[in-house]
């Protein structure tokens, strides 16, 4: 099997390294760092924004790049929660604690690169847990059926109704609000028009792209103004390679050295999960460092194992939630949402089957996340000054084009005004779902899964002349199923145990 890992690892290699490739590669890590400095905006929203740029490049090609936007803005969105205690995303909030803290105390240049060095240890550490899983995954590639696929999907979207915490109705109606969307066009049993409204253009449904451009663009555009981030004044500071206090200390680095491992580990088993991805990565991987520390008290004054424990998880979980993307098809958050989205544009469905039938772009995606990795920490440390600098630019100047560059991609798409309509109506959306605590990653799951999750149970229905016993006659089917059930009781067999165990306290 490791034989088989090491040559399906060259095929990648032989795949990324071509010029085009690496050239695209780059351009999506850089890209992904400046939209990870913008705050409130994140990998999803870079993607969805810049989706429509990659039309007429090879798959291959444009998938690397809005892969390389995804884990590059982890490593930007790190900047601002140093510098200004305002994180750039939500995987990044976790590292305000200390890093700000850092910067306060005149350690912003060591915090900043032992944030680079946290975040290339835990997203190759992430990508070389990925190659030894995928192999195990694509030797069940022969067994997923319409019926296991359709048990995925929704294991995977009542997963994420889970790990919503205190919001759990809020997320369950943002995915119903996707499926409602993902129901326009024409039934696929009778071809009869389902909510087209007698619009022509409507008969082949409402493309996710400007949905997702709006809700991820304009909407996180929207509510950066109401909550007044664009009027943060930023103070300025300059940074140079030449600095004493731009370089971390050996006691930096000795002091972190287990927290390397640990971070990446508890970030990429995060990453697995459906639905949570590198923000509960981030804080697990904190909480737990925190813990087990000697010196806990030192944690949120500016201590660097607090930086480095967040950092490392968010990027590891960024990788750990291209597994479930890869292998079965689901999007382990919002960001690998809107790349699935990016696949079926392409033609290209994600599971089991793909990994067989398509190794050379399997592995190629993989192969060129280590060099992008190696691409980021490079570009991250030479960048420093230069992000510094780029801070300085007012929002007043950056909103106008973030909205130029949305409305002009989601019309681009296929020349159309009523997808631009789309946009519109999108960007309110999430603006409102933002504002009220809905969750605009559910609706774009649900978006992008809902024409999937239908073709597939009714597939599975007709097979078996509608009997549901199609779900649970093989044994693959059959674990699934009872996985579905256990996400789905385990919230009511929770607060049963609760109440006995009040009654027997009383009792006692």
């Amino acid at each position: 099997m490791i034989a088989d890992i090491f040559s399906n690892l060259g095929l990648g290699l032989s795949v990324a390294v071509s010029p085009i490739n690496l050239l695209f590669l780059f351009v999506g890590a850089f890209v992904g760092m400046i939209v990870g400095l913008f705050p409130g905006f994140g990998p999803a929203a870079g993607i969805a924004i810049l989706l429509p740029l990659t039309f007429g490049l090879d798959p291959t090609t444009a998938i690397i790049m809005l892969a390389g936007i995804y884990y590059g803005a982890m490593y930007g969105g790190t900047i601002t929660s140093i510098l200004i205690n305002t994180p750039g995303e939500s995987a990044t909030v976790a590292s305000t604690l200390d890093g700000y803290p850092l910067a306060q105390q005149g350690r912003a240049g060591p915090a900043l690169v032992m944030q680079a060095v946290a975040s290339f240890v835990g997203g190759t550490s992430g990508v070389i847990l990925i190659c030894a899983l995928i192999p195990y995954l694509s030797s069940l590639a022969a067994s997923f059926g319409p019926s296991e696929y359709f048990l995925i999907i929704l294991f995977g979207l009542l997963l994420l109704a889970t790990v919503m915490g205190d919001n759990k109705i809020n997320g369950i109606v943002s995915a119903l609000i996707g499926f409602a969307i993902a129901m326009v066009g024409v039934d696929v049993i009778s071809g009869a028009q389902r909510f087209t409204f007698g619009s022509s253009e409507l008969i082949g449904g409402i493309y996710f792209v400007p949905v997702a451009i709006g809700l991820f663009g304009i909407g996180e555009l929207l509510y950066c103004i109401y909550t007044g981030q664009h009027r943060i004044e930023v103070k300025k500071l300059r940074l140079s390679f030449r600095s004493e206090n731009f370089w971390p200390t050996r006691k930096d680095f000795s002091e972190s050295r287990f927290t390397f491992f640990r971070g990446s580990v508890i970030g990429f088993l995060a990453g697995l999960l459906p639905g949570s991805g590198g923000t509960l990565g981030s804080i697990m991987g904190y909480s737990i460092e925190k813990k087990i520390a000697r010196d806990p008290e030192k944690f949120g004054r500016g201590e660097m194992r607090g930086l480095v424990a967040p950092e490392c998880a968010n990027n590891a979980a960024s990788a750990g939630s291209m597994v479930p993307l890869l292998s079965l098809g689901i999007p382990g958050s919002g960001a690998t949402a809107v790349l699935l989205g990016a696949f079926m544009m392409w033609g290209l469905r994600p599971g089991p089957m793909m990994i067989v039938n398509d190794p050379e772009f399997v592995w190629g995606l993989i192969a060129s996340m280590y060099l992008g990795n190696m691409v980021l920490i490079f570009l991250c440390i030479a960048a420093i000054p230069l992000f510094v600098k780029f801070l300085d630019i007012p929002y007043r100047l950056v909103i106008p084009i973030i909205i130029v560059l949305c409305v002009v991609g989601s019309y681009a798409l296929h020349s159309s005004i009523i997808e631009t309509w789309m946009l519109v109506a999108g960007g309110l959306l999430g603006f409102g779902m933002k504002l009220y605590g809905y969750s605009p990653a559910a609706t774009v799951l649900a978006l992008v899964l809902g024409s999937m999750a239908e073709n597939t149970l009714l597939q599975s229905l007709i097979a078996s002349d509608g009997s549901l016993m199609v779900f649970v006659e093989r044994p693959i089917s059959l674990i699934l199923a009872c996985a579905v059930a256990v996400v789905v009781l385990s919230p009511y067999v929770v607060k049963i145990w609760r109440r006995l165990s009040q009654h027997r306290v009383k009792a006692i």
